[in-house]
Formats: C-alpha cells, sequence, structure tokens
C-alpha cells in the first residue's frame, strides 16, 4: 500500500465500515460505477454550497457536482424553497401540473430547435425515447454512435462505450467526419439516427472540432437519418445550450443533469412533427412513465435553469480557464506531466503530455488513481477518471484553496511515482 493509500484509509474508517456493509446488500458495494473506485467509495453525509461532507468529519470542495447535474452545488437555497413548496402539495400525481408546462416552456424559448419537449426519468430514458421516436419517424433500426461515447445505460449505446458494434449498433470516430460519413454511406438505409455529443465526456471532456457536428448533421440527412444531439452534460455550457455555439438545429435533443435542479430527470425535445409521434391523443407511439415531469422536478428545474445566467456561465468559464492554467502549473512545479481538456466549466486532466484520443483507454490509469485519492486527502473531490465540473457557486477564493490544495497532491503524488 502506498503512502498516499495508507492516509486515505486513515481519514476514512467510517466509511470503509460502510463499505463492508453496503457489499453485503449491493454488489462491489454501490449502484453507480462511474463513482466506484478502490479502495472503496467515500460515504458522504450531506452537501452545502461547493462543499461535500463525508462521515468522518472529512469536508471537501466538490469538483463533481454529481456528474454536472449541481449546477448551483448543494442545497442552494432557491432549489431548496422550490423542492419544499412542491412537496408540501405531493411529490406526484397521475396529472398534469404547471411545472411541466413552465419547464418545457423555460427550455423551449432558450433552444431554437426545440418546439416541443416530453420528459423523462434520466438521461438514459431521453436517449431511449429519441432513439424509439427516431425508428418511428424513419422505419429503420439501427443507430450510429462515436466510439467510446456514452448516451446513457442502454444496450444499444453501452456497446459503444466500450468501442464494439452491435446487432442495432454502428460506430464511427469521433472528430472525424469522413468516418461518420462513410458509414452512412454503407448502412444509411439501415440507420434510423446518429447520436453525438457536442463534449464526449466519457472519453475525457473531448470537445468536437470546429464544423464536425454540422458535416455530420449534413450526411445523416443526406441517408435520411435523423441528428440527434445528447446536450445531458453540456447545455450548461450556453443559454441556449451547445448547439447554439455550434450553430446546428438537431431533429432531436436529449437532455437531463441540470434540468432537473438536482433531482432524477431526463427529456427529449425537437420539431414539433417528430415529437408528434409521441402524443397520446393521436395514439402512434405509447410513451409514459410514473414519475415523468413530476411536481417537484420540474419545480426545482425551473429554477436550475432560470438562474443559468450567461453571466453565470461566463463566469464558471473563467474559474475553470484560472484552475486550469494552475493545475498546469503546479504539476510543471513537480515535474509532472499534465494535460488538460477544457470546454467551458468542463474540465479532464490527463498524466500525458498530449490529452489522448477520444477514447475511454487511458496509459496514465496508475497516476490518476493515486492522484485521485490524493486530492481526496487534501480535500477536493473529483472524479476518480479526472473529471472536474465547476458550479455556479464557486468563487475566485476556492479557486485558489484549491490550487493549493492540488498543489500538495500533485507533490504527493510525484513522492510516490518519480
Amino acid at each position: 500500500m502506498t503512502r498516499i493509500e495508507e492516509i486515505f484509509c486513515q481519514r476514512t474508517a467510517r466509511s470503509a465500515a460502510r463499505a463492508v456493509a453496503a457489499q453485503a446488500v449491493m454488489p462491489g458495494g454501490d449502484t453507480r460505477a462511474a463513482a466506484y473506485h478502490l479502495p472503496y467509495p467515500l460515504t458522504i453525509e450531506r452537501g452545502e454550497g461547493p462543499f461535500v461532507h463525508d462521515v468522518d468529519g472529512n469536508r471537501y470542495v466538490d469538483l463533481v457536482n454529481n456528474y454536472t447535474s449541481l449546477v448551483h452545488g448543494h442545497a442552494y437555497p432557491p432549489i431548496v424553497e422550490a423542492i419544499c413548496s412542491a412537496a408540501k402539495h405531493s411529490t406526484a400525481w397521475a396529472a398534469r401540473c404547471d411545472g411541466q408546462v413552465e419547464l418545457a416552456t423555460l427550455l423551449a424559448a432558450r433552444v431554437a430547435s426545440v418546439d416541443k419537449l416530453r420528459f423523462t426519468n434520466s438521461g438514459t430514458e431521453a436517449a431511449m425515447l429519441a432513439m424509439q421516436i427516431a425508428r418511428a419517424a424513419t422505419g429503420r433500426a439501427k443507430i450510429l454512435m462515436a466510439r467510446h461515447g456514452y448516451h446513457g445505460s442502454h444496450e444499444d449505446t453501452e456497446i459503444g462505450l466500450i468501442g464494439m458494434e452491435g446487432p442495432r449498433t454502428y460506430l464511427a470516430e469521433f472528430g472525424n467526419v469522413e468516418s461518420f460519413e462513410c458509414a452512412l454511406r454503407e448502412h444509411g438505409h439501415e440507420i434510423a439516427c446518429v447520436l453525438l455529443e457536442p463534449v464526449m465526456g466519457s472519453a475525457g471532456m473531448v470537445p468536437a472540432p470546429a464544423g464536425f457536428l454540422a458535416a455530420v448533421e449534413k450526411a445523416a440527412h443526406r441517408a435520411g437519418a435523423l441528428f440527434i444531439l445528447d446536450e445531458v452534460i453540456c447545455f450548461r455550457l450556453a443559454t441556449g445550450g451547445a448547439q447554439s455555439l455550434h450553430g446546428i438545429t438537431p431533429d432531436l435533443t436529449m437532455f437531463g443533469k441540470l434540468i432537473g435542479g438536482g433531482l432524477p430527470v431526463g427529456a427529449v425535445g425537437g420539431r414539433d412533427d417528430l415529437l408528434a409521434l409521441t402524443d397520446p391523443g393521436k395514439g402512434m407511439m405509447f410513451v409514459s412513465g410514473t414519475f415523468n415531469g413530476n411536481p417537484v422536478t420540474t419545480a426545482a428545474g425551473v429554477v436550475s435553469v432560470h438562474e443559468l445566467t450567461a453571466d453565470r456561465i461566463d463566469a464558471m468559464s473563467r474559474h475553470a480557464d484560472a484552475l486550469r492554467a494552475g493545475l498546469e502549473r503546479a504539476a510543471a512545479r513537480c515535474s509532472l506531466p499534465l494535460s488538460v481538456n477544457q470546454a467551458g466549466s468542463l474540465l479532464n486532466i490527463f498524466f500525458t503530455t498530449e490529452p489522448p484520443a477520444a477514447t475511454i483507454v487511458r496509459t496514465d490509469h496508475e497516476q490518476m488513481r493515486l492522484f485521485h485519492l490524493a486530492a481526496l486527502n487534501r480535500g477536493v473531490f473529483l472524479a476518480p477518471r479526472g473529471m472536474i465540473v465547476l458550479s455556479t457557486v464557486v468563487t475566485d477564493a476556492i479557486v485558489e484553496g484549491v490550487l493549493e490544495c492540488l498543489h500538495a497532491a500533485f507533490a504527493d503524488l510525484a513522492a510516490e511515482i518519480l
């Protein structure tokens, strides 16, 4: 065991005990693969603003923010107030609530490609619904996505995450227009839709090259396929979503994460004629869900989206710029190779001189594993794969404090591996 691991275990004895208890009732003691890491994940008992606290009493600056969903940090007072107010009148009922209409109206007003919208309970469900609509609209069964892309825990998309094609899934290379055009020329008659992210999160926040999304959109339409943009993590990049930055108009857009204000949510928005396929009055598709658009989630979502202003988006990006520059300086002082992918308030670090291509395969796994634990030991909570997500409640002082802590974590890592 390294010194970094020893310190982690010493500081988190209660989390270790919770891990043993959890393993008795959950495979691996966890229920969420992305948050799992060795020797065991922390057990967090509360969060407020930019901080989380574990069961051992340790406080961390949260640079995960529930993988982009907590754009305003933890227990954001206006969201808490909205949740409590809504919950007083029940958490769900089998009829429409005003919050559904308000949140859908807000999203349609912000995103130019969205005429109408339908809610789900997660980004995964949004992907499933988007594919279902595309298959109904085109009469085709297969999808095309980026190799190692991620569009939720569904068999047609998860197989693409691990880099394999499947019975209903074709793959092309992210950022490579020719690769997508070739797949569409060869298999276009089978392909119902192309799914893409503006920033490939699973591969380490790889931004789409300029012109890539627009070119793939045109190729999809030439083949008679729909173009679906996954904005689940990227909607935070602009008030009109990342699509407004790329100048594209997808047929369908997937939403999730921040539009629920920290509660489970998903949605599909797009052209009126496509969403009409889900109209229960027309009987073309049966789309339902017990908690779709429930009053508590939509009340929280209205506040979350409404308060994500252009000024706050710009401030998060400025803080991310400062964090990136500071991390690069700190790593250099410790003689560690470091590269950083960044898209606005989304970052991912790598212990390599250049960021890798759009892939989930990494050569710096051991360095990243130890640095993640070293960062936790220093009071910084980031994703095990090096992903960093900022929130609107981060301040200049917090960024400065994080850089001091991570400089120390870099030094801890250097002492182990150099």
